[in-house]
């Protein structure tokens, strides 16, 4: 198959998923376009059969703020027809599926029929599209999609209690590539980072208010005064100065690395003990996932779709929201013997191998054939 993907090219695990599911399709012999405003950060090596196409938006002063859904909805007409895309899978609803549909429409006025494969991942639901402003241009695109997906069942159930769906949603799980993530690094290095007396506790985010960062710091607070600890911080964000202040208020800067965005995340939790996520929710909770391919047990809340992928009391412990005393209690129950901890471990990377690479993209070809059938069935 010739599919066009389209995606957040950022750090985001919705760009992550999307260009680890095209480069592991392109393996299977499928031709993958990515197409968006910039190449994906997770993307390298394009050849014959990975391509990237950049979305230019012209910039006009009769525009207060550029047109991005148009430039976009005109170049995936371009690419559909300059390189017979036979598919397109849109990570996010708002504005890749919305813009998707314009696309089809325009690709329909020349009698060329086009599926559409939405994915939901989480913000584009529970935070972008429940706002009032947005909520009808979602629930439409998520409604003239042809095929629609979602990373989570609390992510599905979400999506019909905010919105008044009539697709089928059909969950397929987020995902790690095992054999690549394994393979990386054969010798961790831990003497670069901490003592060899110290656990190596990490966290992972964009920083934003919802991934509580200042729960991360009070937790981290409570396990030091415990045991000797490092905490690595790694990512940026709006959160991120109140997260540096909050260090240097309770004393531990000297503690605490804050790393910025980095394409070293797996050498990081290569040589971690433990791995903090005490997120408001969690669509999926992808960063959690690859911390437990990297044998690092998780501390984290108990909402959204976390508890599908973390199992408490095997690969780590959940919690409420906010409970932070429960959190420490539990990351020092892992952390102060060390064969709790690397029980913990061995279970966290067995829960993680559940979600090996070659187990989900199956079910997205399956979905991808369902909706190219159905568009040739029905003629549009």
């Amino acid at each position: 198959m010739k599919i066009g993907i389209v995606c957040y090219p950022t750090f985001g695990g919705s760009g992550v998923v999307a260009t680890e599911l095209g480069i592991s399709l392109s393996h299977l012999g499928h031709e993958i376009h990515f197409i968006t405003y910039k190449q994906p950060v997770r993307l390298s090596g394009l050849n014959q059969k990975v391509h990237f196409h950049e979305v230019f938006v012209p910039k006009y002063p009769l525009f207060h703020y550029q047109p991005y859904e148009l430039a976009l909805s005109s170049k995936l007409v371009d690419m559909v027809k300059l390189h017979d895309i036979e598919l397109l899978h849109v990570h996010y609803a708002i504005p890749h599926a919305y813009a998707a549909y314009m696309a089809k429409q325009m690709l329909a006025s020349e009698n060329i029929h086009i599926p559409i494969v939405t994915t939901l991942h989480g913000t584009d639901i529970t935070l972008v599209g429940n706002h009032p402003f947005y909520k009808p241009a979602v629930e439409f695109s998520i409604n003239h999609s042809d095929a629609v997906t979602c990373v989570s069942q609390s992510l599905k159930e979400d999506t019909h209690e905010l919105f008044s769906i009539n697709k089928n949603i059909q969950v397929i799980p987020n995902f790690i590539d095992v054999n690549n993530h394994r393979s990386q690094f054969s010798d961790c290095d831990r003497g670069s980072i901490a003592l060899e007396s110290e656990r190596i506790i990490a966290h992972v985010s964009n920083f934003r208010p919802v991934k509580r960062v200042g729960d991360v710091i009070q937790i981290f607070y409570r396990i030091q005064q415990s045991l000797s600890a490092k905490l690595m911080m790694i990512g940026d964000g709006p959160d991120r100065a109140f997260a540096e202040d909050l260090c240097q208020k309770l004393g531990i800067t000297d503690q605490v690395i804050f790393f910025g965005n980095s394409n070293e995340v797996n050498r990081v939790l290569c040589f971690s003990d433990l791995f903090l996520l005490p997120s408001k929710t969690e669509s999926f909770g992808l960063a959690a996932l690859e911390a437990m391919l990297s044998e690092t047990p998780v501390i984290a809340s108990d909402q959204g779709g976390i508890p599908e992928v973390v199992e408490h009391g095997f690969s780590g412990f959940l919690a409420p929201v906010g409970d932070v005393d429960t959190m420490s209690q539990d990351a020092l129950k892992i952390l102060s013997d060390d064969s709790v901890l690397k029980q913990f471990k061995a279970n966290a990377l067995k829960a993680a191998q559940k979600f090996d690479i070659d187990r989900v993209v199956p079910f997205y070809e399956e979905a991808y054939k369902n909706a190219i059938q159905q568009i040739s069935q029905s003629g549009r």
